[in-house]
C-alpha cells in the first residue's frame, strides 16, 4: 500500500529513500529555488521553506501526509515551531520519523551501546538532537501518532565516501588508539526507514548502524588499496590541526549496536562493514580519476 510522505528536508537520506520506494508518493521541503525546481523536475513535490519564507501549498501538502520524514537539523529553520498548528490538526498523519544522531550517547569508550542506553553527552549539537528528539515526541503524543527517532553515524554512499575524499585530496588518516566509530551507507538507511514507515510498530528509538565499529583511519587505509593510490600518512591526534567539529569527533567513541533493527524489522544490511559499501562504490567507479 502506498504512502504519502512528507519530508521535511529533502536530502541525501531522503532522496534515496524517494528513489529506492516508488510506492511512496513524496513532497518536501529544500531551502533554494533552484534545489526546489530540480526536485520537481524529479517528480517530487516540492516547497521552498527557510524559516522564514514558505511556499503556498505546503501547509496543504503536511496535511494530505501519512507520514512525517523529519531531517532538518536544531537551528532557526525549526518546523515544529513552523507548523506545529498544522502537524496537530492533520487527520490523515499516522507516524513522525526524526533522524538523530548517534552522538547523542556521548563518551561510551569501548563499551557496546543500544537504545536503552542512557545518553551522556556533552557536546552542545548532540544535546540540541535530544531537545529535538524529546520535542517531535511531545508533538507526536499530543494528537496520537507515532514517533520514531533514528539515530544515525556518520553517512556514506555514493559522491560522499573515503573514495572521493581521496581522490580529491581531503582524505586525512588522523590516529587516535582506541577511537572507533560507526557509519552506515544510505541506502541501508533508506532500507531501514522504509521498514519503520511501514511496518507500523510503535513508535520508538532505533539504532540504524553497520556491524563494525571500526578505526577512522583503517576506513581511509582500504579505500586507498581499493584506488590503488598511496595511503595517507599517519596524524597523531594529540598534534593534530583539527577544526572543533573534527576534534569534538574524535573527544568521544562507542561501540553502537544494530541487534533491535534486525530482530524486530527484520533489517539485514546491504553493507554491514564498510568493505562491502566501498567495494561496491568502487565497482561502481566512485573515486576514478
Amino acid at each position: 500500500m502506498g504512502l504519502n510522505v512528507f519530508f521535511f528536508g529533502v536530502g541525501y537520506c531522503a532522496e534515496t529513500l524517494i528513489r529506492r520506494t516508488p510506492s511512496i508518493t513524496p513532497s518536501g521541503t529544500v531551502r533554494s529555488d533552484a534545489r526546489a525546481a530540480a526536485l520537481r523536475g524529479a517528480g517530487v513535490e516540492t516547497f521552498v521553506f527557510d524559516g522564514t519564507r514558505a511556499d503556498p501549498g505546503l501547509e496543504a501538502a503536511i496535511g494530505r501526509a501519512d507520514a512525517l520524514v523529519v531531517s532538518i537539523p536544531p537551528g532557526p529553520n525549526d518546523p515544529l515551531d513552523a507548523f506545529a498548528r498544522t502537524i496537530n490538526a492533520s487527520r490523515r498523519l499516522q507516524r513522525i520519523l526524526y533522524y538523530s544522531t548517534v552522538g547523542v550517547y556521548g563518551n561510551y569508550c569501548d563499551d557496546r551501546v543500544n537504545e536503552k542506553s542512557v545518553p551522556m553527552t556533552n557536546e552542545p549539537r548532540a544535546i540540541a538532537r535530544l531537545r529535538d528528539e524529546a520535542r517531535w515526541k511531545a508533538a507526536g503524543a499530543a494528537r496520537g501518532s507515532a514517533v520514531d527517532v533514528v539515530r544515525l553515524p556518520g553517512i556514506y554512499g555514493p559522491g560522499r565516501n573515503a573514495l572521493d575524499r581521496l581522490r580529491a585530496g581531503d582524505a586525512r588518516r588522523i590516529v587516535k588508539p582506541g577511537h572507533v566509530t560507526n557509519r552506515a551507507h544510505v541506502d541501508d538507511i533508506a532500507e531501514a526507514t522504509r521498514l519503520i514507515l511501514t511496518r507500523r510498530l510503535t513508535g520508538q528509538i532505533w539504532n540504524v548502524v553497520d556491524d563494525e565499529p571500526a578505526p577512522p583511519q583503517d576506513v581511509i587505509a582500504f579505500a586507498a588499496q581499493l584506488l590503488g593510490v598511496p595511503c595517507p600518512p599517519d596524524e597523531p591526534y594529540e598534534t593534530a590541526e583539527l577544526s572543533p567539529m573534527t576534534a569534538s569527533f574524535y573527544a568521544e567513541t562507542k561501540r553502537v549496536v544494530n541487534l533491535k533493527v534486525k530482530k524486530l524489522l527484520r533489517f539485514a544490511p546491504a553493507y554491514p562493514t564498510y568493505r562491502e559499501g566501498l567495494r561496491a562504490l568502487w565497482e561502481a567507479g566512485e573515486g576514478r580519476a
